[in-house]
C-alpha cells in the first residue's frame, strides 16, 4: 500500500466516523408519563411530511405535501429517493401531494393509492389514484375519484385515505366560503367517501338511492379532516378534524351519519364571533367523541398497537401542530380518561405519527424530520 494511498484512506474512513458521530448525536432524551424516551433522526429537509408509510423492514414512503414529491427514505442511512411519475400537483391552500396508503398486500403487489390537489381549465379539485410502484418509479396509475365540484380558488383539502375489508375512504375538506356545502349531497366537500378499491361504487352506501345524492358518499358534515384511521380493538373508523378557532373534533364515523359542520360546532369564527346560531347540538347530528378548545391543529392519528411500549398499548395518537406536540389519549370503557402531550417545548409542528410493523413510532415534523421514537 502507497502512503498516498493510506493518507487518502485514512482521511476518508475518519470523515466516515465523523459523519456517523454527527448523525448519533441527532437524537434526543425525552421524559414521559409513563418513562422516558429517546428520539432518533432518521431524515431531514421533508418541507411538510403529511403522508408516511413503512414498505419495508428498511423503507418508508413520505409525501412533502407542497413540492409534490413523494419521497422513498433508507431507514438505516436516511438516504433520500424521489419516486417518478408522480402527477403534476398544485400546492395553493392546503394543496399538493397527500395522503399516500400502501395496498395491504403492497409486498405482493407493489401497489399504492394516494391523493393530491389539482388544477385545470374548469378549476381546483382533488384526485385519488392507484398505481404500482416499480423501482423508484410509478407505473400503471389509475385514477378512482375526483371531487365534484370544482372550485375557483384551492380551499382546505383534508385528505386522508383508509383501506378497510376491499373499501377505500377518502376524507376531503370544504371551501371556506362555502360551508353549508358539508351539508348538501350533491357535492363531495366536507364529506367521508367510500368506494371499492378499484373505483367502483360499493351497492350498500348509505345514499346511493337517494335522488340527486353523489353515490360514492358514506357521511357527511365534517370540515376539515387529516386524520382518518381503524380501531383495530373495536373494528370502528375514527376521523379527527380541525375545527375553526377551537373546536376540533375527534368523531366514530358511521354510515349515513352527519357529524354536524357548519350547524353544530364549539369552535367560533376566527374573529372571536359565533358560527351560525352558535349551536353546539341539534337533533339528527353526532356529537364529537372528543373536542379540544382551544385548538391543537390535529394531523395524523394511529392507535398504537405494537409491544415496544407496553404501556401506551390500545393509546390514541394525534400530531399537534399549532400547540406543537404529540397527543397521546388512554381509553379506558369507551372514555378517554387521560391526555398527555408529548415533546411540549420542542417547539415541533407534528405533522404525522404512525407505527411499524415491529412496534416503533414515527413522527414527522414541519421543516423537515423523520424521527423514530425508541424506548429508553
Amino acid at each position: 500500500m502507497s502512503l498516498k494511498f493510506f493518507i487518502v484512506t485514512l482521511f476518508s474512513y475518519s470523515l466516515v466516523c465523523i459523519s456517523c458521530q454527527e448523525r448519533e448525536k441527532k437524537h434526543w432524551i425525552i421524559e414521559t408519563e409513563l418513562g422516558k424516551v429517546r428520539l432518533e433522526l432518521v431524515a431531514d429537509s421533508v418541507t411538510i411530511p403529511f403522508a408516511m408509510a413503512i414498505l419495508d423492514h428498511n423503507t418508508m414512503i413520505v409525501s412533502d405535501r407542497p413540492k409534490g414529491d413523494m419521497i422513498l427514505i433508507d431507514l438505516s442511512s436516511g438516504d433520500k429517493t424521489k419516486v417518478r411519475g408522480v402527477p403534476k400537483i398544485n400546492n395553493q391552500g392546503d394543496g399538493g401531494l397527500l395522503d399516500i396508503l400502501p395496498h395491504p398486500q403492497f409486498k405482493t403487489n407493489q401497489e399504492l393509492f394516494y391523493v393530491y390537489s389539482f388544477q385545470n381549465e374548469q378549476g381546483f379539485s382533488l384526485a385519488v389514484e392507484r398505481a404500482k410502484l416499480v423501482g423508484d418509479s410509478l407505473s400503471g396509475s389509475k385514477r378512482l375519484f375526483t371531487a365534484q365540484p370544482y372550485f375557483p380558488r384551492a380551499s382546505f383539502y383534508g385528505s386522508r385515505l383508509l383501506y378497510q375489508d376491499g373499501y377505500l375512504y377518502i376524507s376531503t375538506g370544504v371551501d371556506k366560503s362555502k360551508q353549508d356545502s358539508a351539508q348538501v349531497l350533491t357535492n363531495h366537500l366536507g364529506k367521508i367517501m367510500r368506494i371499492k378499491e378499484d373505483g367502483s361504487i360499493p351497492q350498500d352506501n348509505p345514499f346511493i338511492h337517494v335522488v340527486g345524492a353523489l353515490p360514492e358518499i358514506w357521511c357527511l358534515g365534517t370540515r376539515n379532516a387529516q386524520g382518518l384511521t381503524l380501531n383495530p380493538y373495536t373494528n370502528e373508523i375514527w376521523e379527527h378534524e380541525h375545527g375553526p378557532q377551537g373546536g376540533d373534533e375527534i368523531n366514530i364515523l358511521k354510515p349515513g351519519k352527519n357529524y354536524g359542520w357548519p350547524v353544530i360546532t364549539y369552535g367560533r369564527e376566527y374573529d372571536g364571533t359565533l358560527i351560525g346560531a352558535g349551536l353546539t347540538q341539534k337533533e339528527g347530528m353526532e356529537q364529537p367523541y372528543h373536542y379540544y378548545v382551544p385548538s391543537i391543529a390535529p394531523s395524523g392519528m394511529i392507535f398504537y398497537t405494537g409491544d415496544k411500549f407496553p404501556k401506551w398499548k390500545g393509546n390514541l395518537f394525534i400530531g399537534s401542530m399549532v400547540l406543537m406536540h404529540l397527543n397521546r389519549l388512554t381509553i379506558r370503557d369507551k372514555q378517554i380518561v387521560n391526555e398527555e402531550r408529548i415533546l411540549k417545548g420542542m417547539n415541533w409542528r407534528v405533522r404525522n405519527v404512525i407505527q411499524s410493523p415491529d412496534g416503533y413510532l414515527f413522527i414527522g415534523v414541519d421543516g423537515g424530520m423523520i424521527l423514530k421514537m425508541i424506548p429508553e
